[in-house]
């Protein structure tokens, strides 16, 4: 193996590791950017990741990762003559890298045989050679930093930063769900299952069935309108009586309520309490895993006694409800289904990882 082909190999190493680590922080939590407060250098990365002029867009995710793992190297090098042959890492790491990310930063199989890259160096000697000077004027003042400061801390911050910049452009990319033209009972049960078994906040299994009952409901006129809000908005403040809404000549006909953790007694008691005030007398318990064990028989109790005031109160496993449900749609109204998930997907804006999966379990169908 040569040194060359090894360096690449741990620019590889280093970039999906720490785009792995970094990506459920960017997805589930009040992610902080990694630059803090350096506005200028923030936007300017920013806006060489979007530039009109597309090789630009792979000059700072090749130049920063290869500085991080040889930070003897000048990170504005771009050809052997001024350092290092950067083209390298850029063609055998960053490409595949963009390409397994929808071409989130323009899809080009070459960034770095293209004209505006074909100098030695990113430095303001070569500004007069640029049409698009003023990008060029960007990656050379975000280089130009790492330089000065020649610190590792400070240049693995920077590259945090670009992946959160790509991380940001990721959600905004379209992703295509190759549905296919027909689908067996057991196949759409074993996407549905893989799909919902990874933890989503409940995000995953609030998608499957909001689009069940608004597929069920169209197919069979039984509701007018279906609505499910945000998954992190508490219900409270989106002014939706339960996770999910089903609607019928103008008011609730059926309250949904999805839980992928073990059903309490406190949920529920919570949310009857919101069912009654709202006068809605149906309510169902989507259930992943069930009810709390040491809470089994109070719950069943409960809801036996509040069937005598009135209050029918459903409880249902998903797995056996979706299983029944497709069964009843047919191989149409299952091509529907699956169909319809992508949409609900991007409609209630799910995490970009959510989307990615349930596309590539549709590609493998």
């Amino acid at each position: 193996m040569s040194a060359k082909k090894g360096f690449s190999e741990k620019c590889e190493d280093y970039l999906y590791k720490r785009w792995d680590d970094l990506f459920d922080k960017f997805e589930f939590s009040d992610f902080k950017e990694p630059l803090g407060k350096e506005k200028k250098l923030i936007e300017s990365i920013s806006s060489c990741l979007t530039s009109r002029t597309k090789s630009y867009h792979y000059v700072l995710p090749t130049q920063v990762l290869a500085k991080i793992n040889n930070h003897s190297l000048d990170a504005r090098s771009l050809q052997a003559s001024y350092g290092f042959d950067a083209r390298t890492i850029a063609h055998n790491v960053i490409v595949p890298f963009d390409q397994y990310n929808y071409n989130v930063l323009g899809g080009s199989s070459e960034p770095y045989v293209n004209n505006p890259l074909r100098h030695p160096a990113v430095t303001g000697e070569y500004r007069e050679q640029q049409k698009n000077k003023t990008d060029w004027d960007l990656l050379v003042f975000v280089l130009d930093k790492i330089e000065r400061k020649n610190s590792i801390a400070f240049t693995k911050k920077v590259f945090d930063q670009i992946l959160f910049e790509i991380y940001r452009l990721l959600k905004e990319v379209k992703v295509l769900y190759a549905t296919p033209n027909r689908i067996s009972l057991d196949k759409a049960l074993t996407i549905i299952k893989e799909f919902t078994s990874q933890k989503s906040g409940g995000d995953r299994v609030e998608a499957i069935t909001t689009v069940l009952f608004q597929t069920l409901g169209e197919r069979f006129h039984l509701f007018d309108n279906v609505l499910r809000e945000k998954v992190n908005a508490s219900d409270s403040s989106t002014g939706m009586a339960g996770d999910i809404e089903c609607w019928s000549k103008g008011e609730i006909a059926l309250l949904i309520e999805v839980k992928d953790k073990e059903l309490t007694l406190t949920q529920l008691e919570n949310t009857l309490n919101v069912a009654r005030s709202n006068k809605i007398s149906e309510v169902l318990f989507m259930l992943q895993k069930g009810i709390l064990k040491e809470e089994f028989q109070t719950i069943h109790k409960k809801i036996e006694g509040e069937f005598n005031s009135g209050q029918n109160i459903y409880i249902s496993n998903l797995e056996e409800f979706v299983k029944n449900l497709l069964i009843l749609l047919g191989e149409s109204g299952r091509t529907e289904f699956i169909a319809k998930v992508g949409q609900e997907l991007d409609q209630s804006n799910s995490p970009i990882s959510t989307k990615k999966h349930w596309a590539q379990l549709l590609q493998n169908t």
